[in-house]
């Protein structure tokens, strides 16, 4: 089955079954993912008596923004986004601190073993996380760092590491190297090719590596529910495991209020950012 479909001016594209499918499979895939989000947004609007006079995919009566104001102050929400943050962006800090210097290094200096170290950094991505969870804990346990945010710091900034570094790689290998050894040949030293030659040019990359990371760390819930017991220390993820116990089984409503709030970073960065992180994970996939 084909037919014939206007595409641009003086332009008429073939309309294939395939072409056909792919869009229904994009459509259905938007459906997954939108309509969950809508019907969670709905429901932290409803009120406690619709919950359970009405089937629950019912449209709320009204704005019960009651629900709002339950999760943020009953729920703790405040603290447990700090917490978050405590723990987030630190570790986002030091891995691309670490990640520039180590793909600048392996990438962009020649020296015997680069190739090796680059495989044990890879290495690291083949480790499953469950693996570390019993050492990391007892370490924790006789530093005194359990319930602290510096445990969830050091935690994300070495899982992230390997990531960060097999990435940063990539992004220094797409550099134009001809610009590098111009600056080389007219005298500059290897910090100003690093701070002035290569860094104005990974900003892309950079903003792409801490979305990233940003999105894991910020909806952990291994790592924050083993390293955090005590409750005014938990992250957002695992903060959200007390609202059941909190609210009880009839008070869904401030549930799903704090569900939505906690969404709101993560959907906010993405969509200020997007074109930026895409842009830049079309940098990293392509040589220069």
């Amino acid at each position: 089955m084909t037919a014939l479909t206007a595409a641009g001016p003086g332009v008429r594209r073939p309309v294939t079954v395939g072409r056909v499918l792919g869009v229904i499979g994009i459509v259905l895939l938007i459906l997954i993912e939108v309509v969950p989000l809508i019907w969670l947004f709905l429901s932290s609007l409803k009120a406690p008596v619709e919950f359970s006079s009405k089937p629950m995919w019912a449209l709320p009566d009204g704005l019960f923004l009651q629900n709002y104001v339950e999760a943020w102050t009953r729920g703790n929400m405040a603290r447990y986004i700090l917490n978050s943050a405590l723990a987030t962006f630190p570790a986002i800090v030091i891995l691309i601190v670490t990640g520039l210097a180590a793909g600048f290094a392996l990438e962009v200096l020649k020296w015997r073993g680069r190739g090796g170290v680059l495989l044990l950094f890879l290495a690291g991505l083949m480790v499953p996380l469950q693996m570390i969870l019993l050492p990391l804990f007892a370490i924790y346990v006789k530093v005194g760092l359990l319930n602290s945010p510096l445990a969830l710091v050091l935690t994300y900034a070495a899982t992230g590491l390997p990531l960060t570094v097999f990435m940063m790689a990539g992004y220094y290998r797409s550099l134009p190297r001809e610009i590098i050894e111009s600056a080389i040949i007219d005298g500059a030293s290897i910090y100003r090719v690093f701070f002035s030659i290569s860094l104005p040019m990974l900003r892309n990359a950079i903003l792409t590596i801490a979305v990233v990371q940003f999105f894991f760390f910020w909806n952990d819930l291994l790592f924050a529910l083993t390293f955090t017991t005590d409750n005014d220390s938990r992250t957002i993820q695992a903060g959200l495991l007390n609202f059941v116990g909190t609210f009880g089984q009839t008070e869904w409503g401030p549930t799903f209020a704090s569900i939505c709030i906690s969404i709101v970073p993560t959907l906010a960065i993405y969509l200020l950012l997007n074109q930026r992180v895409m842009s830049g994970l079309a940098d990293g996939a392509v040589k220069g």
